[in-house]
């Protein structure tokens, strides 16, 4: 099957990082078409060798089949892009073998650069990269290439005692002066650690920065509408209220702190 303008399947086990990268690539590159999207890599390889597209985005670390597994089941079949979480010091790995990655959560200028590297690859035949997937590979099963270790607690103030927060209980960080506020469906808490050094602690596949001061944990989202929807959430409503909806995840530039209300990109419902 020959399709005009060039296709692609994503692999991601998230559904919002599939759509994320979605929309990062309807950015880029218009005239791809994203013919398939598989939550593992046995969808990926699946769906690649049915629908036979040009190219196949596939995330490190899935379940049942991962990235580089599945690469190997395609070699030749696909040109590969690696999604990927892990930091600098692993994605030398992937430097130094001239593979395409993504790192999450996806950028625009990074994913642009990608799609013109594959643009000028398009016109070559995939390369099965074998050795350089098996190199890889060992490396992953030997330990060599392992995820960073992530913030699975927080340490905050709640009143006059000290709270540890699991990571999994929170909705969102808000900067807040010179603290850091931390949301939960029941309380708020107050940390000295600012939003740039959160950023870096906490695991990219569960918390995304929609805006310099605001960072959301991605299962409290249910759905991702355009930039023109917005919403506002009230502070002194929100214990007995849940993030449903984020909104511009991709796009949101800014957002406006009024008193207690500010529109940052979520839509609350009961």
């Amino acid at each position: 099957m020959k399709w005009i303008g060039g296709a692609s399947v994503v692999a991601d086990d998230k559904r919002l990082m599939r759509e994320q990268i979605v929309g990062r690539l309807k950015e880029a590159w218009p005239e791809l078409l994203i013919v398939g999207e598989a939550g593992n890599g046995r969808e990926a390889v699946a769906m690649v060798r049915s629908l036979e597209p040009e190219i196949v985005f596939l995330d490190i670390s899935m379940p049942e089949m991962d990235g580089i597994k599945a690469a190997q089941a395609l070699a030749g079949q696909a040109h590969v892009v690696f999604v990927t979480a892990y930091d600098q010091y692993a994605i030398s790995a992937f430097d130094h073998g001239a593979i395409d990655y993504l790192v999450k959560p996806v950028e625009p200028e990074r994913v642009a650069l990608t799609c013109r590297r594959l643009r000028e690859r398009l016109q070559q035949e995939p390369d099965p990269m074998s050795d350089l997937l098996e190199q890889l590979s060992q490396r992953l099963g030997s330990g060599g290439l392992k995820p960073r270790e992530y913030m699975r607690w927080v340490q905050a103030s709640v009143g006059a005692n000290i709270r540890m927060i699991p990571t999994s209980d929170i909705l969102f960080f808000r900067a807040e002066d010179k603290y850091t506020r931390v949301q939960t469906e029941g309380f708020e808490a107050l940390i000295r650690k600012p939003i740039k050094e959160l950023i870096d602690a906490l695991d990219p596949n569960e918390f995304w920065q929609i805006h310099r001061a605001t960072v959301v944990r991605v299962d409290a989202v249910a759905q991702a509408p355009h930039a023109r929807c917005g919403g506002q959430l009230s502070k002194r409503d929100y214990s007995a209220w849940r993030i449903t909806s984020i909104v511009s995840l991709m796009s949101l530039a800014s957002a406006s702190v009024s008193g207690n209300e500010f529109s940052v990109a979520a839509v609350a419902r009961k």
